[in-house]
């Protein structure tokens, strides 16, 4: 069994990182759930992998603090032996406009949505054997292919994550690849109530955005697909096809276009 690939994801307590953790667990992977502060939800993410058949152990580590960021993949690998890949799901998705932007509502969305999925990479390619090869994908947002003005920064930092997997391919290229995949209207955030998320889920030309399945899926296939690299997947049923003016919650909520 210790012959099993390893995949650390984070932020996989609960949401779509849990999803993702449970499905590659069931796809033969052992999982490394990280969480911040959600003990109990990791734990259960955990027991429910276990109870299927597969290998999980939760790791704790705020990855907004470099020196955390940076001891949580050595963690895994000492306590499974061997690191594959890394899934780089944690996010904060907080609202900010150009009339409320400032910088440390900035900074914190790029100590959390792209410093550590960098950090993680590096010690991932770090972390590999001499015959091994690793695949890091990061989870993205159909957002920077639609752009609005809604969660700026958020919408930075991402934009930001996006061009790091470029850099990352190529700088980390024959060990690593670095993938992403942007996910659409998938679960309730902020402030959406249960009417406007399914309003929301349907503003696609497939009439429905993604699932939890879908990302977890997605990512699967881009973790054992060894010729891809640099490059991501746009899981989003065409949300970013048609021009969205703001953010679906609040076209679900038919507010004017402009600032909020």
């Amino acid at each position: 069994m210790d012959s099993l690939p390893v995949v650390l994801v984070t932020g996989a307590a609960q949401r779509i990182g849990r999803e993702i953790a449970l499905h590659l667990a069931a796809s033969g992977w052992r999982v490394g759930v990280h969480y911040r502060s959600s003990a109990a939800a990791a734990q259960a993410t955990v027991a429910e992998i276990q109870a299927a058949g597969g290998q999980a152990q939760a790791f704790a580590a705020d990855l907004a603090d470099e020196l955390a960021c940076n001891a949580l993949l050595p963690a895994v690998l000492a306590a499974c032996g061997r690191v594959d890949a890394v899934v780089n799901n944690a996010s904060l998705f907080e609202y900010d406009d150009v009339a409320s932007y400032c910088a440390a509502r900035m900074e914190a969305h790029w100590r959390a949505n792209t410093m550590p999925a960098i950090l993680l990479a590096r010690a991932l390619h770090a972390a590999l054997g001499e015959a091994q090869c690793g695949c890091v994908v990061n989870i993205l947002d159909q957002k920077l292919w639609n752009p609005n003005p809604d969660y700026l920064s958020y919408t930075l930092s991402k934009a930001a994550l996006e061009a790091a997997n470029t850099l990352l391919a190529q700088a980390l290229a024959p060990k690593v690849r670095v993938c992403g995949v942007a996910p659409g209207v998938t679960l309730h955030s902020g402030e959406m109530s249960d009417a406007e998320f399914s309003a929301s889920h349907t503003m696609t030309p497939l009439q429905r955005s993604s699932t939890p399945d879908d990302v977890a899926r997605a990512v699967r296939f881009l973790l054992e697909s060894p010729a891809v690299t640099g490059t991501t997947l746009l899981v989003d049923g065409g949300q970013h096809l048609q021009a969205q003016g703001r953010d679906v919650m609040f076209l679900a909520r038919n507010e004017p276009q402009g600032r909020a």
